[in-house]
């Protein structure tokens, strides 16, 4: 997963035969520290859970801070393809304990951070609670999710907008 270079991974163990598993995409982000090296540790964290099969990776992007105060830093921006025999929250929660192992701390919405992992899409399905709302709600508004994303998953479609990833890329500002 090196700055540059996308992969195509088969890291993790396999799915059991006759469990269900569905197809998930992350967001994975980083502005702090080594931020390559706590990408790499993230993807190696969802890797090594006996439910998560990573199946792409896409390459790093640098990119300019969105939302976060004036003079943070830049963030190396990538995406996650992989298979999952778990439900989407918990997913979530796995998600949101690796944040946790790699120093993440939250503290306000809007701020730099050691590692950011968001659940952009699992399936086709569409979830709406107060602790996840899947599709991403602005993944469509942010190039600097579509192009990583595009990049592993041109031609998935987005379940609400109907329309694939790589259109969505197309339409970005």
């Amino acid at each position: 997963m090196r700055n540059g270079n996308s992969a195509t991974a088969t890291l993790g163990t396999s799915t059991p035969a006759g469990v269900s598993t569905t197809t998930a995409y992350i967001a994975i982000g980083s502005n702090l520290g080594d931020r390559g090296r706590n990408c790499y540790q993230a993807v190696a964290a969802l890797s090594q859970h006996a439910q998560i099969t990573v199946t792409r990776i896409s390459r790093l992007i640098e990119t300019a801070p969105v939302g976060l105060p004036d003079g943070a830093p830049p963030f190396l921006n990538g995406a996650v393809a992989f298979e999952t025999s778990l439900g989407s929250h918990a997913l979530l929660k796995e998600l949101l304990a690796i944040e946790q192992q790699l120093g993440r701390v939250r503290r306000e919405r809007w701020e730099p951070r050691v590692i950011d992992l968001d659940l952009l899409l699992f399936g086709d399905k569409i979830v709406s609670s107060d602790e996840l709302i899947v599709p991403h709600p602005m993944m469509h508004q942010r190039r600097f999710v579509l192009e990583p994303l595009a990049e592993i998953a041109r031609n998935v479609v987005h379940p609400t907008l109907m329309m694939t990833i790589g259109g969505l890329l197309e339409n970005a500002k």
